[in-house]
């Protein structure tokens, strides 16, 4: 009988760790001789390799890693400009800044990604690139995106951090730019904590030279550094079960009061500045996690997309909220619904022992960011504010029960019958 983790409904709270990834975490840190350097990093870029059927792959300590040395690999630096859509988080101007280079901010349309339309209307002589985010693991406009980098010779990066899974016209999401990237965060569609991977489209040795140059002179990551994203699936072995009596949210804060679990962004990112250790490569140790993630993906987005087909049979005749676009080949790594009462639903779950989520409930999230730092000018992009305002997301994490899928419908039921009222 396989052994699992009891939880609570929180979409935050590591929402991947299972039983098994807790056993996997405390061998690999027991096995402390290969944190490093050891097999599973190359059984991982096989494994990549082989499910998005591309050559080039490269691993590092983030997702925003990854973009920093994709955007570097393609020559973006000093005043180059690079389009990007403003709702989304500040891992994605983050790296831009880093180069020297300008963030210029697009609107999105109703699938919440970046509208074509308004790509047009940001290039200018100093572009050199798109970055095209697929937000919740719904695919943007990429064939009209990709003819508009075309005509303006413009590098198309994919931003998959919410994606991996996802198929459009039977093609995989991130194999339709130039260069794709995807995030092994302790919330994407696997998790290793932290990590993320690169991988290149673009035939040609110039660019693959570029990224291979950039990736030998990284260094390794931090060791204490490292320890601390090892312990995170071990700590929420024990902060999960707990977290609704109390105790668990009291062990969580004294872990990152004290400095044994990280945050998964560091305070000098929200104003653009690169923190410490990035980029960097990706040790042995967390490719041994995320590789447990990964044999599990199959098996892992059939519930996902299970979760999500729920939500649409039961939540389409509520008028207190609006759906996210459906498409039955989309894994959503959050279904994202809007609501102009965002903050009292919430609020109202949270009285119920239920954690939603609320990706991006600021443009450029998280709260706090620097907005004249990363390039954004409040008001410049109606719509992104206004989704912004209004976004909540439902969980549809693997080991989310049909009992608790069930019960966030029925709440969210009984809270539009209680405005009706």
């Amino acid at each position: 009988m396989k052994l699992k983790l009891i939880r609570p409904i929180a979409i935050s709270l590591s929402p991947n760790t299972d039983f098994d990834d807790f056993a996997e975490a405390l061998k690999t840190i027991l096995d402390f001789r290969h944190l490093y350097k050891g097999p599973y990093l190359l059984k991982l870029t096989d494994c990549f390799r082989n499910y998005l059927k591309v050559k080039d792959v490269y691993f590092f300590n983030s997702g925003r890693s990854a973009l920093y040395c994709l955007l570097k690999a393609f020559g973006v630096g000093k005043d180059d400009e690079v389009i990007i859509q403003g709702f989304t988080c500040m891992a994605v101007p983050d790296p831009i800044i880093w180069l020297g280079a300008k963030p210029v901010y697009a609107d999105i349309d109703r699938s919440l990604n970046i509208d074509p339309r308004s790509i047009e209307q940001a290039v200018s002589k100093k572009t050199r690139a798109i970055i095209v985010q697929h937000t919740f693991g719904l695919p943007a406009q990429i064939a009209k995106i990709k003819k508009i980098a075309q005509k303006f010779n413009l590098v198309l990066i994919e931003d998959c951090a919410h994606a991996l899974g996802t198929v459009t016209n039977g093609i995989p999401i991130g194999k339709f730019g130039d260069a794709a990237f995807f995030s092994f965060g302790r919330d994407k569609i696997i998790s290793s904590v932290f990590g993320g991977s690169a991988i290149l489209n673009r035939t040609g040795l110039k660019y693959k030279s570029n990224l291979e140059g950039i990736y030998k002179k990284l260094t390794d990551v931090d060791n204490k550094w490292l320890i601390s994203q090892i312990l995170h699936p071990l700590a929420f072995f024990f902060i999960l079960p707990l977290y609704n009596l109390y105790l668990g949210k009291l062990l969580l804060h004294l872990l990152i009061k004290f400095r044994i679990l990280t945050k998964p962004v560091d305070q000098v990112e929200l104003s653009g500045r690169k923190p410490k250790g990035f980029p960097a490569r990706f040790p042995n140790a967390l490719a041994r996690l995320a590789l447990l993630q990964l044999k599990k993906l199959k098996q892992m987005n059939k519930r996902r997309l299970e979760i999500s087909s729920i939500y649409f049979k039961y939540l389409d005749r509520l008028n207190s909220i609006s759906l996210p676009v459906a498409d039955r080949k989309v894994i959503y790594l959050r279904y994202n619904i809007m609501t102009c009462e965002r903050d009292n639903l919430y609020r109202f779950f949270r009285r119920h022992n239920i954690l939603l989520g609320r990706w991006y409930s600021n443009v450029i999230d998280p709260l706090g960011v620097d907005f004249a730092r990363i390039n954004y000018r409040p008001g410049s992009l109606p719509r992104c504010e206004s989704i912004a305002k209004t976004s909540l997301n439902l969980p549809t994490y693997p080991y989310l029960t049909d009992k608790q899928v069930y019960k966030i419908v029925e709440l969210l039921k009984k809270y539009e019958s209680s405005r009706n009222q």
